[in-house]
């Protein structure tokens, strides 16, 4: 039974889990007493707001672990409708019919997350893509170039926020892997990547000086991104034992996963200030919208998943 298989391994992982909150909890009210003695302190104050929204993140992404299969399968949905909402919202695509794109938008993302739960990897490697393609192919037919301009925010959006990410859930469909093994590797990809993140905030805030992209992301820091991705590679190496990898391999999948999550964050970021906006959305508070959460997921989750099976 792989629910009661995924469900057994739901505990050590959250647990893992919880214990990092915890600690990372306690620095962030220490550091509130000590250094920003209770007073309004911009640096401590979002660190403290980011982690309390990733106690939300951590406690809904556990409660979905605990339901199986379809419950990490719908979160996922969710989370892609929310991110795909703020990709085409932020572009304002002037005139679109709002109940069409939104019956369109609901439709694609059933779609294609039942074709990632199902197992079929022709058909999920190939639908969302195939139908893009023939839509793509029929509106250059009819439509008006500013017609055409319109579209492009949603099919880009179709591609990053749906199709990209629905690779995250079609790693519990693999089929060389038993339960627990799936849910691992799922946990491994968004850990690695998203502490990634977490870390080339903290580098970039203690020892960051050059910015590595000044007019993209000024916020990243060669010094912050090194020191992060290099530390998740690092942390990857400790977590071979949730992969079929020695630690030397794992470390290095943890480096190119996260090579290619900078990479996809870089590509949003360039998008959001193309746009003129900070941040996709507000939805979590200290971190922005749920596309700013993704964004550094869109990216690696094909690469690792095609990897996982081609191995």
């Amino acid at each position: 039974d792989i629910g009661g298989m995924i469900e057994r391994a739901a505990w050590p992982l959250m647990g893992g889990l919880a214990t990092v909150l915890v600690v990372a909890s306690l620095v962030g009210q220490i550091l509130r007493v000590v250094v920003a003695h209770r007073q309004a302190h911009p640096l401590i104050d979002n660190l403290n707001r980011r982690i309390a929204a990733w106690w939300v993140i951590v406690s809904v992404f556990g409660l979905a672990v605990l339901a199986g299969q379809a419950g990490i399968t719908l979160l996922f949905a969710l989370a892609s409708f929310a991110a795909l909402r703020e990709f085409i919202m932020a572009g304002r695509p002037v005139g679109a019919p709002r109940g069409r794109l939104l019956a369109g938008m609901l439709l694609a993302i059933a779609l294609q997350y039942a074709l990632a739960a199902s197992g079929e990897a022709l058909l999920f490697a190939l639908g969302l893509p195939s139908v893009l393609l023939v839509g793509v192919v029929a509106g250059r037919r009819r439509a008006s170039c500013a017609a055409n301009a319109r579209q492009a925010p949603l099919a880009s959006g179709l591609l990053i926020c749906v199709y990209a990410i629905s690779h995250i859930p079609a790693l519990l469909a693999l089929p060389s892997t038993d339960g627990p093994g799936k849910v691992y590797l799922l946990a491994f990809l968004i850990v690695v990547v998203q502490a990634s993140d977490v870390l080339q905030y903290v580098w970039g805030k203690l020892v960051g000086r050059r910015p590595i992209a000044p007019r993209i992301s000024p916020g990243k820091t060669l010094a912050g991104t090194l020191g992060g991705i290099l530390s998740a590679s690092l942390l990857g190496a400790c977590l071979s034992s949730l992969t079929p990898f020695a630690p030397g391999k794992a470390a290095l999948l943890a480096l190119l996963i996260t090579l290619l999550g900078f990479a996809g964050s870089l590509f949003l970021s360039a998008s959001k200030r193309q746009r003129g906006i900070k941040d996709w959305g507000s939805l979590l508070p200290g971190h922005g919208g749920m596309l700013d959460r993704l964004d550094s997921l869109w990216l690696p989750a094909p690469v690792y998943y095609y990897l996982l099976r081609a191995l």
